[in-house]
């Protein structure tokens, strides 16, 4: 069966050969870097729903950046994952690690000769955001950070009230690239659930269940579309390209 070769710009990192790769570096590279998470996102969701939706925004930008020597880097699956460790599937990692990881990824990437690395993240738990910001700014790298007011005001309501986790808005992301990792029969069964995770998080409340989400979701997942996926997809992806841009 033939292979398809990989096309000359928005390839991903793992697929290359050296010499390939050699050939990108005069031009200086420029590393798109997915990360995310393994945790519960309801029992209808993937256990990797955030690592997922970065990989999307990643490809997307990159075919959006033909004239730019894009490389997507293969995804950090792990974050910082306390939130759901009531349930089968939070497999986490410290701060600690997460910051090596970055310096050293991004100490590597300038080794060999990558101009900019961005890290994209979907994981929102707080000590995942504020390593990743923290890392990006002494690795000299580049975040774009969803949390952020002026991103934030970008995407859906349910995002915006912070009542999303596994809700309409990621569940929509998954439906629109990989719909056959989401249980249909579960989700159109569940009911809306409001949280407003940020105010639950800075009253202590940590924990998922804690914070009334008994199965490891809020928002309203029954009310989810490919349809409005695409879209978000394409606001992820406007705020990627246009920071690649004019930073990179």
């Amino acid at each position: 069966m033939p292979t398809r070769a990989p096309s000359m710009h928005g390839r991903h990192l793992a697929d290359l050969t050296s010499s390939a790769l050699d050939g990108l570096r005069p031009a200086g590279p420029i590393g798109l870097w997915p990360v995310g998470a393994v945790e519960p996102h309801g029992p209808h969701a993937p256990l990797g729903t955030d690592t997922l939706i970065s990989t999307g925004i990643c490809d997307r930008a990159a075919a959006r950046l033909p004239e730019l020597p894009i490389v997507v880097l293969p995804a950090l699956p792990f974050g910082v994952t306390r939130c759901g460790s009531a349930f089968a599937g939070a497999v986490g990692i410290t701060p600690e690690t997460l910051r090596a990881t970055v310096l050293d990824v991004a100490a590597s990437l300038a080794e060999q000769g990558f101009r900019r690395l961005v890290i994209v993240n979907n994981h929102f738990e707080p000590e995942q955001v504020a390593t990743l910001r923290d890392a990006a700014s002494e690795a000299g790298v580049l975040y774009l950070d969803l949390v952020r007011r002026v991103n934030a005001e970008r995407l859906t309501d349910e995002f915006r009230r912070g009542s999303c986790h596994a809700g309409r808005y990621e569940t929509s992301l998954v439906l629109a690239d990989r719909p056959g990792l989401i249980d249909e029969a579960s989700r159109k069964r569940l009911r809306s659930v409001e949280v407003d995770m940020p105010a639950e998080l800075a009253a202590g409340r940590t924990d998922f269940v804690a914070m009334g989400m008994d199965d490891a979701y809020c928002g309203a997942p029954a009310e989810a579309t490919a349809a409005e996926g695409r879209a978000t997809f394409e606001i992820l992806t406007d705020m990627l390209v246009r920071l690649v841009r004019e930073e990179a």
